[in-house]
């Protein structure tokens, strides 16, 4: 059984995430006058900071998940179900938390089309990396975890097609926001498919590399 604190983390930890992803959106689309390569700098500046900030504080506490994908493939197969609830709900929240800073309507319907091969890779790239980020460096510089994770989103957001997710529960939360954030519902599945095969893979790559019985 998660210990009611790690479930508290989780919680929390995606409240916050989601809403900084949803409401700098929100933020920067508004400030950049329709520029959205500015508009871009701004969403994935906060998300990095705060992947910072969040990882710190609460990976000791329960790993800092805030994502099924990392859940389900990091050996926390008997605590999935608890800790993806709590990420799903804390996510939902953030959103609207998101939506009611700025004064919009809590839960809305996405029209922002995301879908094709190019951006279902784009997806695969993002989560395997940020599992292949996770294995190596909890293994190599577990100290370093915090920065990595959030410099591998930060990079994502710029090399990838689909702007890396990297997250099953962030993608459908992104369903309910038609904010610079968001995805159709209809192109949640092909995400997530992507995400969960890609950080399945990474992380299977990162053990042969560097097997846990070689960890520094």
């Amino acid at each position: 059984m998660a210990s009611a604190r790690a479930l508290a983390a989780e919680f929390i930890g995606s409240l916050i995430l989601f809403a900084t992803v949803v409401g700098s959106g929100v933020m920067a689309e508004r400030l950049a006058g329709g520029n959205v390569a500015v508009a871009l700098i701004g969403n994935t500046a906060a998300t990095g900071a705060v992947l910072y900030v969040l990882i710190t504080l609460l990976g000791p506490i329960s790993g800092a998940h805030f994502n099924p994908a990392v859940t389900l493939t990091l050996g926390a197969r008997r605590l999935w179900l608890p800790f993806v609830a709590m990420q799903l709900a804390g996510g939902v929240i953030g959103v609207v938390a998101a939506h009611a800073m700025f004064d919009m309507p809590l839960i809305e319907t996405s029209t922002h089309i995301r879908t094709g091969a190019g951006q279902w890779i784009g997806e695969f790239v993002a989560t395997f990396g940020l599992l292949f980020t996770i294995v190596i460096g909890s293994r190599q510089r577990p100290e370093a975890v915090p920065a990595l994770v959030a410099l591998w989103i930060v990079a994502g957001y710029w090399f990838t097609s689909s702007t890396s997710f990297a997250n099953p529960a962030i993608t459908l939360a992104r369903a309910l926001t038609d904010s610079f954030a968001g995805i159709r519902l209809i192109d949640v599945p092909g995400f997530i498919i992507a995400q969960f095969a890609g950080g399945w893979i990474g992380a299977q790559f990162a053990n042969w590399l560097v097997p846990a019985a070689h960890a520094r």
